[in-house]
């Protein structure tokens, strides 16, 4: 602990080197992973930023969505994740490990593909937080192909309706019940500035979704609703092993960037933290780049 807490050079601060081969059905398990990717289950310490605060995670289960809901939770926020029904097992790790710090995670399981579902999962966090001041659209898919004709059209209608229409639709059931000063926060990600020839459909999903949320930064502008986008580069989650990268590429994931590693999904936490506070008050309509120096090659 006390060495993951001093300065050290980035490249060096998590793993590196290569992963061990590994494969698993979509969407995969954040607990049957080699290495197990680290949430900050054990690093991220709370300062209370977020205390009173009411958030509702898609994707919170594992990766991204689960370091974000134990930071917003360490911060003191209520939280409520969705996940899928098959993804329970990461979602009751997460809730476990809250509870012994005397936390209650909200569980809100649903495949967020079905409109109703999506206006379903808003409503319901509404109720059970007692409200909802910070709305993250974290969940997404993402299918590698080394060639465009295996691209089905059934592919690319569930990229775009997990990673696009979703976050339309969560948007759409969120406006009337969204206060003054609340936050939303969309998960994109670093093929918004360098997309891979590998992941056409997702690229081209992630950049809609970078493009949705600066127009919907402008139409909550008025209503005093802070929109805000963050765009991770390679990190080590359930996505990358599950079709997300072609097999033979898991082992070296991430060494392309600048810092020669993935991400580890605990680095992510803090900017999402940083935009859901009142430290980020001037800020909407942004879009920041977690990438490893990827977006400045």
């Amino acid at each position: 602990m006390e060495e993951r807490n001093s300065l050290q050079h980035p490249g060096k601060k998590y793993h590196r080197g290569e992963f061990p081969m590994q494969k698993q059905e979509a969407p995969g398990l954040q607990s049957r992973m080699e290495p197990i990717p680290d949430c900050g289950e054990e690093s991220y310490k709370g300062h209370g930023r977020l205390e009173g605060r009411k958030a509702l995670i898609t994707g919170g289960d594992s990766g991204i969505g689960r370091a974000v809901a134990i930071a917003f939770a360490r911060e003191g926020a209520r939280v409520a994740i969705n996940f899928l029904e098959v993804e329970r097992s990461d979602a009751e790790s997460l809730a476990e490990l809250l509870e012994k710090e005397g936390v209650r995670l909200e569980l809100l399981p649903g495949d967020l593909r079905e409109r109703e579902t999506c206006r379903r999962i808003v409503t319901e966090a509404h109720r059970r937080l007692g409200g909802l001041d910070i709305m993250v659209l974290n969940a997404g898919v993402q299918q590698a192909a080394t060639d465009i004709a295996e691209i089905t059209e059934e592919q690319v209608l569930r990229t775009f309706q997990i990673n696009v229409f979703a976050p339309l639709y969560m948007a759409q059931a969120a406006v009337p019940l969204l206060p003054e000063g609340a936050s939303v926060i969309i998960t994109a990600s670093a093929e918004y500035y360098t997309p891979n020839k590998l992941l056409l459909d997702y690229a081209a999903s992630k950049s809609a979704v970078t493009a949705f949320g600066v127009a919907l930064s402008k139409y909550l502008l008025e209503k005093g609703v802070r929109v805000n986008s963050v765009c991770p580069g390679p990190t080590w989650t359930p996505l990358e092993v599950s079709g997300g990268n072609p097999d033979e590429d898991i082992p070296e994931h991430g060494v392309d960037t600048p810092l020669n590693r993935a991400a580890q999904p605990a680095e992510m936490a803090g900017i999402y933290v940083f935009l859901a506070s009142e430290e980020a008050s001037y800020i909407t309509g942004e879009i920041y780049g977690i990438t490893g120096g990827l977006s400045g090659k």
